[in-house]
């Protein structure tokens, strides 16, 4: 069977199309998987140490959980309405012209995305080095020297760089390849989270007092709560990716709000029980000294032996969301292209895989700079942070304008509670992007700078898009 195309076309006979192979359950597997990373791992002590209580650390998962949910509600009515290749550029594009959607565009394909890319691999290999077959991944490879400057590379950058390029290849040679390895394996990660889950209620030295407790030396108060929010928002962070592999969904219409809200729904369900299994175990004051609370809570239940599943739980995780995150990200850079805002080159279409090839070979590439300059993770996770949510907060209020601009276009589906859902999820994305700011000042300001570098780079290729207007086959034509 021809598998069922985005639609776009060209003046000359027809082109590779992208092809609507993700089923609903590869659909639910990109939100679930891409969702669950290495954060609800690692998150709790950073949590316990801005509020101080595990009650208010709940009520952090709680409040982010609501959030997310929220936006997920928001992209499904978004997500069914136009469900086209590039999700937020569509939605951006439309809703504020051509120039909004190639700043998202270039931050995404730019900043975000390879950023993201080089914060997963890192952090998997910092995972995998806690197993003693890996302790060499901290040893220098080779490395150069100049009068002013000296050039290294670690076994560990390596495999970062051989973990992007393996999943990068996998989504190369098929969409469906890509979808039914994100499905079997959110299988085994949403197992192995259980099977902590299930570790840490067993163990015959926890109690429910440790609810109770509070880490006195917390930052505590408003900011604290923020912090806290902050967290568990990065925890929850990736269910938008779905929306930019669109226009690869079969019955968009139905299935990207059904896979939104069910797999964010389900996310937040394993969210709150891997954090009563880790403070079951383990009193606030441990949870805030521990840097991986849920290996220790499980290793005091199982010894080492635990501490290894946890760890193997997650590699595993960081995988799948490595494989979610390349699988959306090339497709912004590719619509974008298609509109003929970017080099038409990554708006091929691989004649056998129909794949966005070029566009996954690029952003790899990218992806592999950022990785041989070196960063912490850290660092990486602050480049990407500011620019996500500048953009979740725009996308979220073309709602409105959509809703106000087209009033009897076809919804297939509307958001619950509108419009309040999306007004309290456009307005709380400001103030979190406030506060990434604030928090992380040099690397928003140099995320400023990047987005800004787009327009000169925008009006280059609106003049040449005007020089050629028959070349494009464009699928929109702003």
């Amino acid at each position: 069977m021809k598998p069922e195309t985005t639609g776009y076309t060209e003046g000359h006979g027809e082109r590779p199309e992208l092809a609507r192979d993700l089923k609903l359950s590869h659909a639910g597997a990109i939100v679930v998987g891409t969702i669950i990373g290495s954060g609800i791992f690692l998150v709790p002590q950073e949590m316990m140490q801005a509020v101080g209580s595990a009650r208010i650390v709940y009520l952090a998962w709680v409040v982010g959980g609501v959030l997310s949910f929220f936006g997920a509600l928001t992209y499904a009515e978004l997500g069914a309405m136009k469900p086209q290749a590039g999700g937020e550029y569509v939605y951006v594009r439309d809703a504020y012209g051509p120039l909004a959607g190639f700043l998202y565009g270039w931050t995404w394909f730019l900043i975000a995305k390879p950023a993201s890319i080089a914060t997963i691999t890192t952090g998997l290999v910092r995972t995998l080095a806690t197993f003693p077959a890996f302790a060499f991944f901290s040893h220098t490879c080779f490395s150069t020297s100049s009068a002013l400057h000296l050039f290294s590379v670690t076994y560990g950058q390596l495999a970062a760089i051989v973990a992007a390029i393996a999943i990068t290849w996998l989504n190369y040679i098929g969409v469906r390849r890509a979808g039914e390895f994100q499905f079997l394996f959110t299988l085994l990660k949403v197992a192995i989270i259980l099977a902590i889950v299930v570790v840490g209620f067993s163990y015959r030295g926890g109690t429910w007092a440790n609810f109770a407790t509070e880490f006195a030396g917390a930052k505590g108060g408003i900011a604290g709560f923020f912090a806290a929010l902050v967290a568990a928002l990065w925890a929850y962070d990736g269910w938008n990716d779905l929306n930019m592999v669109a226009g690869e969904i079969r019955n968009p219409q139905r299935n990207i709000p059904l896979s939104l809200i069910w797999g964010v729904a389900t996310v937040g369900v394993l969210y709150i029980l891997v954090n009563a299994a880790v403070q079951y175990v383990m009193p606030a004051a441990s949870v805030a000294a521990s840097a991986r609370p849920a290996a220790d809570a499980v290793a005091m239940a199982l010894g080492h032996a635990g501490a290894s599943l946890v760890s193997i739980g997650i590699a595993v995780s960081m995988f799948v969301t490595l494989n979610g995150t390349t699988m959306s990200g090339a497709r912004v850079p590719f619509a974008m292209s298609r509109d003929g805002y970017f080099f038409q080159s990554i708006a091929k279409v691989h004649p056998r895989f129909h794949t966005p090839s070029v566009a996954l070979l690029v952003q790899c590439g990218l992806s592999i700079i950022l990785l041989l300059i070196g960063g912490s993770f850290r660092q990486f996770f602050s480049l990407a942070i500011f620019a996500e949510w500048l953009f979740y907060m725009i996308s979220g209020s073309t709602v409105f304008i959509f809703r106000w601009r087209e009033p009897d276009a076809v919804r297939p589906y509307r958001v619950l509670g509108y419009p309040v859902v999306p007004a309290l999820f456009v307005v709380v994305s400001a103030i979190l992007l406030y506060y990434t700011f604030t928090d992380n000042l040099r690397y928003s300001a140099e995320g400023c700078v990047a987005i800004l570098a787009g327009v000169p780079i925008f009006y280059f290729f609106k003049m040449k898009r005007r020089r050629e207007p028959t070349s494009q086959g464009n699928h929109h034509n702003p």
